[in-house]
């Protein structure tokens, strides 16, 4: 069967827009066909036939008809310094820096290049395959000296370089030298060579680190590896620059210690906060020692931002419904998608707010494990189906990876970024990780939520993570109840505050998804919406190397937030235990269901047996589950509802529940989503399905089924005012 080609991408300049404000569309039409652009407000995103349908509402009276054009995303990270061409003059030069090559077999990488296009003339100094360590100059009058030193170069392994161009002398010459060496390798080694090469005043030249300049600010032939302290100097000795990468490694600036100002800015998000040459175990935060985190680890496949320009844009009006809102786009051979969080002019006093988990999404934007993990298909189960957006997402890695992929030198992905297409984040995509069913994992299970509301007729407000990252408790203050989605994985410090704020202050939870509150990230101070992630102590795909844990975005500690000592069963009263992807089962009632507390959660649901039924793998309780934990800090009066029984022996527990390797995991640790209630202090409530799946059931017959009238009854006593009240509990966790 033949995959349609994608032809339409895109995305939007922000994730989060207010009645208005304006949004800004950029495009590419890959084949250069007209399209036409319409704004509908999605409703279900699920093409699953056994479902309600797909449902979108188009804004009337909004369309554009727009001429196609092919943007290009260019990836690959560097560091730029204006105006060094003029502080060098024509004195020849001397450089030195510290590298730590990554990818020293593939050619052509450039560590440092000084390129004037008015002149043709500079130098670059490169690294990589045979020739190692390479200086070439060129004078802008057709001549040129190139030095090869042929010295070895081991990846991941700290050397001194250097390179100088003298004049006077008619010199050029290299330099290697091994910071840690090993008996019987050979990776030193000096060459000087004599030339008449002559620079001339290249007042227009920019120091560039980390890649070439080919025209403009697009950059070429990028290098992989971490960079620390380069400096450049007249041939007389003159200093020109001294850039110390450990000073405000929070963002995006490169400072020159030489008092001539030649400060800097690096491009699409090279990591930061790395360990240098000279990282002891002695130091594990940055912010202790920022002077043993020198180092950039520069990727030549790194993209923050796609650099695209707008093609249409959008003002909110202030009539707007709250809602995820899309830009449709159409041409005769493609249809594309541009999701977008539409916000409330008023926010409703003590009202329904959904956080939509935008962080989430970014997290997982343009995953590509299937196709890179070798053992993608034994994990879950079933053969991955791929359609037109993974091919092309596979296809054109400059749109970047997901936080559970790697680079193209196999470290792992700190960043994401929102600025480029994201094509695994649309309505009607089927994820290959759901299996059986529709496969629904991320956004199109969260519309199962909004077409539920939608169906019972109750008004919800949407905000994007980004949106209570920025504002904290001011987001959540106007409003009654909060929803979280299917899968709310990523919490920065702010978001998770405003959450446990609103907790303490009477406000309503209703956990509908399951592995939330999982991750801390960071947003970058800029705004942009750019998040980091430091998987440390435990992995997903990859796992930081020792010292580098701390972000470099706020300096906070990475890793679950269990490892950091505020687990999610503190705030929701459950916590992610184990995944399968194949099946997914039913819960069972407990003791807990008939405690008079939660008499109005079970309010018509005479049923034993809840959610043996749904869209995403055939039942209620699957994907990613929850479970109750009081060491974790599971509130100790917390009334444990159903639990789930009868998953594979394909659902694992997580790597942090084990202690030690098990032979059968499954059978000796097995897992379960908990349903779980409990009041606070203050008069509020939190409810938890403790499954990624509960939302896929919601619709079964018409939505009338246990699963519905179960959340039904929870929905309408957390937007009752009326307070609740802590009792003595009768049937507590256990």
């Amino acid at each position: 069967m033949s995959v349609p080609a994608k032809t339409l991408l895109g995305y939007a300049d922000c994730m989060s827009v207010a009645p208005g404000q304006t949004i800004g569309f950029k495009v590419s039409s890959e084949n250069g066909a007209p399209y036409r652009a319409a704004i509908v407000r999605l409703v279900n995103g699920d093409t699953n036939p056994a479902g309600p349908g797909y449902q979108e509402v188009e804004v009337p009276g909004v369309s554009w008809q727009v001429p196609g054009r092919r943007q290009i995303a260019l990836a690959g990270s560097c560091a730029v310094i204006d105006r060094v061409g003029e502080m060098l003059g024509k004195a020849g030069f001397r450089l030195k820096m510290l590298i730590w090559p990554t990818t020293p077999e593939q050619p052509q990488q450039v560590l440092c290049s000084l390129w004037d296009e008015r002149h043709g003339a500079g130098f670059r100094l490169t690294i990589g395959g045979a020739d190692g360590l390479t200086l070439l100059v060129v004078d802008g009058n057709g001549g040129e000296a190139k030095l090869a030193l042929g010295a070895k170069v081991i990846a991941r392994r700290w050397y001194q370089v250097s390179a100088f161009l003298d004049p006077l002398a008619g010199e050029i010459g290299c330099r290697q030298d091994s910071l840690a060496k090993l008996p019987g390798m050979a990776d030193c080694g000096e060459a000087v060579q004599a030339t008449h090469i002559r620079l001339p005043h290249m007042s227009d030249a920019k120091l560039v680190f980390a890649a070439d300049r080919r025209a403009g600010d697009c950059f070429q032939h990028f290098y992989n590896g971490k960079i620390e302290a380069p400096s450049l100097a007249r041939a007389d000795g003159g200093l020109v620059g001294a850039w110390d990468f450990c000073k405000e490694i929070s963002s995006d600036r490169i400072h020159d210690t030489s008092g001539n100002a030649l400060h800097g800015r690096t491009l699409q998000m090279p990591t930061r906060g790395m360990t240098g040459h000279c990282w002891t175990d002695e130091a594990i935060n940055w912010r202790h020692a920022p002077e043993q985190y020198g180092a950039i680890h520069f990727h030549d496949d790194d993209i923050d931002d796609a650099g695209w320009e707008t093609d249409f844009s959008w003002t909110a009006p202030d009539d707007m419904r709250s809602g995820l809102y899309a830009a449709r786009l159409n041409s005769p051979d493609d249809e594309e998608y541009i999701p977008f969080v539409l916000r409330a002019s008023r926010p409703m006093r003590g009202g329904l707010v959904l956080v939509v988990p935008t962080a989430s999404y970014q997290a997982y934007a343009n995953e590509h494990l299937a196709f890179d993990a070798s053992l993608a298909e034994l994990v879950h189960d079933h053969v991955p189906v791929f359609g037109p957006n993974d091919l092309f997402s596979s296809a054109h890695r400059e749109l970047g990876g997901s936080l559970y992929d790697r680079h193209c030198d196999g470290s792992g992905i700190f960043t994401s970024s929102r600025r480029r297409p994201i094509l695994n984040m649309r309505p009607k995509y089927q994820s290959w990780l759901g299996g059986t069913g529709s496969g629904l994992w991320q956004l199109n299970a969260d519309t199962h939520l909004l077409a539920w509301l939608e169906h019972e007729g109750v008004p919800v407000d949407c905000i994007a993570d980004e949106d209570l990252d920025r504002e904290g408790s001011a987001a959540l203050a106007p409003y009654g109840c909060v929803m979280l989605a299917t899968h709310a994985e990523y919490w920065s410090t702010r978001m998770r505050d405003a959450l446990d704020g609103f907790a303490a202050d009477g406000g309503r939870i209703m956990n509908m998804g399951a592995n939330g509150l999982y991750w801390r990230i960071a947003y970058h101070p800029d705004g942009t919406g750019t998040i980091e992630v430091r998987r440390c102590e435990v992995g997903n795909g990859w796992i930081t190397a020792p010292g580098e844990s701390y972000h470099a975005f706020n300096g906070e500690y990475g890793g679950l937030w269990r490892r950091i000592g505020r687990p999610p069963q503190e705030t929701v009263g459950v916590g992610f235990n184990g995944q399968g992807f194949d099946k997914s089962s039913y819960y069972r009632r407990l003791p807990g269901s008939q405690d008079a507390r939660a008499a109005f959660i079970f309010d018509n649901v005479p049923d034993e047996i809840i959610g043996n039924f749904g869209l995403i793998g055939g039942g209620a309780a699957g994907i990613e589950l929850d479970r109750t934990d009081t060491l974790l800090g599971t509130p100790p009066h917390t009334l444990v509802l159903a639990r789930s029984e009868n998953h594979t022996g394909n659902y694992l527990p997580t790597v942090e529940e084990l202690l030690i390797n098990y032979v059968n995991q499954a059978e000796i640790s097995p897992v379960s989503a908990e349903m779980v209630f409990f009041e606070t202090q203050s008069g509020g409530a939190v409810f938890s399905t403790g499954s990624i799946a509960w939302a896929g059931s919601l619709s079964h017959n018409g939505y009338r089924n246990n699963v519905a009238q179960i959340s039904r009854n929870v929905l309408r006593r957390f937007l009752d005012p009326t307070p609740f009240i802590v009792k003595d509990p009768v049937h507590g966790c256990g």
